[in-house]
This record gives structure tokens, C-alpha cells and sequence, in this order.
């Protein structure tokens, strides 16, 4: 422990910071940004940028690792504070950590930075996925923040994410990463260019973080980030950003390599789409999570990540697709006296349409097989709660997993109360 505890402090007095695992959002709605600061508004601190004196021979954006590429453009100052010393010590106390994160981050890193520099953010944002999700896109937090970004249905909202039944656009890597990159700008700028107090916003909300410096203000102590009175949570929100790219800065732990090339890449799809061979594709529903029923790839922004090796295949197989109207679909269970034509009608649909839907060569049908069906407005189906009732049991009673009711009600936890009510997308 003391001879870590000297490599950590010797690391310090180098140069920079990084990692930590997950944390859960309070966003709130960003207020507007007033045109002037007035005299009396809060002044906030920049953080210290480090000084690289030898700039590396080779660019960033020709490293060979995304990790080093990151690692090259690390600006945020090393700290040695507590809290920062602690999280590095977690780190390097579960050496397995970072093989876990590299590979969930391998596909979706070198878009992430990309994204990044584009917009000429601080690098150090790219490690923020890792540090509210541990790099899984459908996480979903006690306090609804959903996604690899975990933005909550209110800032999803104001930054024209999609959220219905059949996507959620919190869960998305390019719509997520989007919006908040689009919030972690507005802050930055809402906190006159400090960063650590934008990131501690996007955690717990500016409003508490801006109460927070006007309180330091008033007693006249520092308005630091350190010094400032947040949430538990959110102060050690930064401190856990802040290890890691310590981490990373000083290789004082190794991050598996992730090849410094495009892992996955975007094609449009015609309008809404149902993947008639899952098992040939079944990688896919890994890259696009923001579909809430794959392979039905419906009420999304018709597009598609593949990995950048599949392109041609899945232009190949995309020619035979048929084109679906843009409306909610369901899962239907053939039922014994059921024929295409009557399920057609019931519908609206003709069985043409209907076959077409659902690849069918024939008109024979099996009881017990599934079709894929429109959903008309009235069919939705609330269900009240029960005493006695569970999710599981509510689950398995409508034939959907446990993860997709809670999608669906946009529940974080298991417990339910009698006489709340669930909304089921399925047929009863």
C-alpha cells in the first residue's frame, strides 16, 4: 500500500488525471444564458490547464490507440486532492477494470473523440461515459437518467431526442452523444469557461452548483470546485473524471489498446424496418439500443450502426427489405381460428401488406407463430397494479421481458405500488 501510495504522489507532481465508474444525473432544463454578466453574478475559477512543453512527434488523431490519442490531448491539471488520490486507489485496487471498460468502449470510443474534437470540447469529456456508465448504452438510473450519457427525460427533451415506445434516443450513441455534448457546450458557457463547475452541473444541475459559488461568495471563500458545498454524489463527480484521466495521463494502470480507426459507420434505412434474419444480425442490436423492440427497427431516426466490416453484407441484404409504414408496431400470436385475411382486416391491412410485413412465401400460418402487427391507438393496454403483483409476474403474463416493461413505464427499480399503472405495447 505505501509503495502505491508513492507511485500515485510521485505520478502527481508529473503531470495528468482520469476514470470512475457510474453516477446517477439530476439535470435540469438549462435556464438562459444571460447576454452580460452582471458585477454581481457569481465568478467562478478556470481550472489550470497543463502546460505541454514537447509536443508529441505524432499527431493525435494518427495514434494508433484511441487511448493515446486521448492521452495526448489530456489539458486538465493534475490534482492530488483527497478525494482524487482515492478514486485512483480504487482504480488500481481492481486492475481488471479497465479490460472490462475497453472492450464495451471499443466500437463506440473513436466516434465518441471524434465527436469531441469536432467541437474543440476538452478531451477529457470523452472519458465522462466511462464515469457515469461504465460504457453501457442502456443504463438507466433511479432518477430516470437513461442511456451512456445518462440524460434524463427532461434534457432528452429539450435537446429533440425521440423517446417512444419503440425508441429512445437517450440510448443512442450518435443521438445521446449529441445532446449532451450540445449541454456539457451550454454549460461550459453558463459557468463562464470553468469546466469543473460544468461538469459538477451536468451532474447534479447548474442551479445547485450555481447556489453553491454565490453561498462561497457571501462568506468569501474560495469558489473552487473543491471548496464548494454539492451533493455527496457530485463531489466526488469530478474527483472520479479527475482520476481517471490521471490514470490514463501517467500510465499508472495499462487501458487495452482500441484501434485508432472507425469501428462502426451509419447507413439510412427507407422508413421502418423489421430485420427478418435476427440471428444474422443479432450484433447489431448491441450498436443500436435506442431501438427499444430489435429487430423492429420503428419510430427511430431510419438510420443504422453497423460495424464498418458489414456494410457490404447488409447492403446485400437490405435490397430485399420490404417498406413498412412509419407507425407503432406489436408482436401478434396466431390464435387457433386465425387466418391472414382475418388478421388482415382486423387491421386495416390488406394480406399482401401483411405478408410483405412479415416475409411470408405463403399464406399458411401456425398457432402459437408471431406476426408483426400495427398498433392502433385504442388497443393500447394500461394495466393497474395488483396486490400481489411483481414485474416478473405482470412480464410473464403479457409474454415481454422484465427489462422492456420498465423501459416502457421508465422504471429504475422492482417495487411497484397497488394501483400504479403500466403501460403494455404488447396485445393482450
Amino acid at each position: 500500500m505505501l509503495k502505491r501510495f508513492i507511485l500515485i504522489a510521485l505520478a502527481l507532481s508529473l503531470t495528468a488525471c482520469q476514470t470512475t465508474p457510474s453516477a446517477e444525473d439530476v439535470h435540469n432544463v438549462p435556464s438562459p444564458l444571460p447576454s452580460q454578466i452582471s458585477p454581481s453574478s457569481p465568478t467562478v475559477t478556470q481550472p489550470p490547464l497543463v502546460n505541454i512543453a514537447n509536443k508529441p512527434a505524432i499527431k493525435p488523431q494518427d495514434a494508433k490507440d484511441v487511448w493515446q490519442r486521448i492521452r495526448q490531448q489530456i489539458s486538465f491539471a493534475p490534482s492530488n486532492h483527497p478525494r482524487v488520490i482515492k478514486r485512483i486507489e480504487w482504480y488500481l485496487s481492481h486492475p481488471n477494470y479497465m479490460h472490462t471498460i475497453s472492450e464495451r468502449a471499443d466500437p463506440l470510443l473513436y466516434y465518441i473523440v471524434t465527436e469531441i474534437e469536432k467541437r474543440g470540447l476538452p478531451i477529457e469529456l470523452a472519458l465522462m461515459p466511462l464515469i457515469e456508465t461504465d460504457f453501457d448504452m442502456q443504463a438507466y438510473s433511479h432518477k430516470h437518467a437513461s442511456g451512456l450519457w445518462q440524460l434524463t427525460p427532461l434534457i432528452a427533451k429539450h435537446y429533440g431526442l425521440t423517446i417512444n415506445p419503440w425508441y429512445d434516443g437517450r440510448q443512442d450513441l450518435i443521438d445521446s452523444t449529441r445532446a449532451a455534448l450540445d449541454f456539457l457546450t451550454y454549460l461550459h458557457r453558463r459557468f463562464e469557461g470553468n469546466w469543473y463547475h460544468a461538469i459538477a452541473a451536468y451532474n447534479t444541475g447548474e442551479g445547485r452548483v450555481l447556489r453553491a459559488i454565490a453561498n462561497n461568495q457571501k462568506s468569501g471563500k474560495s469558489t473552487d470546485f473543491f471548496a464548494l458545498n454539492l451533493p455527496r454524489q457530485t463531489r466526488h463527480y469530478v474527483p472520479k473524471l479527475l482520476a481517471a484521466t490521471q490514470l490514463l495521463k501517467q500510465r499508472l494502470m495499462p487501458f487495452p489498446a482500441i484501434d485508432n480507426t472507425p469501428a462502426i459507420t451509419v447507413v439510412s434505412l427507407p422508413g421502418a424496418t423489421i430485420l427478418d434474419n435476427r440471428a444474422q444480425w443479432s450484433m447489431l442490436e448491441d450498436l443500436n439500443t435506442g431501438y427499444a423492440r430489435f429487430p423492429a427497427l420503428l419510430g427511430g431516426p431510419n438510420r443504422l450502426i453497423l460495424p464498418v466490416e458489414k456494410v457490404q453484407e447488409w447492403q446485400q441484404y437490405a435490397q430485399n427489405l420490404p417498406t413498412m409504414p412509419d407507425q407503432q408496431w406489436q408482436s401478434y400470436t396466431i390464435r387457433r381460428g386465425d387466418s391472414l385475411s382475418v388478421i388482415a382486416a382486423s387491421y386495416g391491412l390488406s394480406v399482401s401488406q401483411l405478408k410483405s410485413f412479415n416475409q411470408l412465401k405463403s399464406d399458411t400460418i401456425r398457432i402459437g407463430e408471431k406476426l408483426i402487427l400495427p398498433i392502433l391507438a385504442e388497443q393500447h393496454y394500461t394495466y393497474t397494479v395488483k396486490s400481489g403483483d411483481s414485474l416478473w409476474r405482470i412480464a410473464r403474463q403479457f409474454n415481454v421481458s422484465v427489462n422492456k416493461l420498465k423501459q416502457w413505464n421508465q422504471i429504475s427499480h422492482s417495487t411497484l405500488q397497488i394501483g400504479e399503472q403500466l403501460t403494455i405495447f404488447l396485445a393482450p
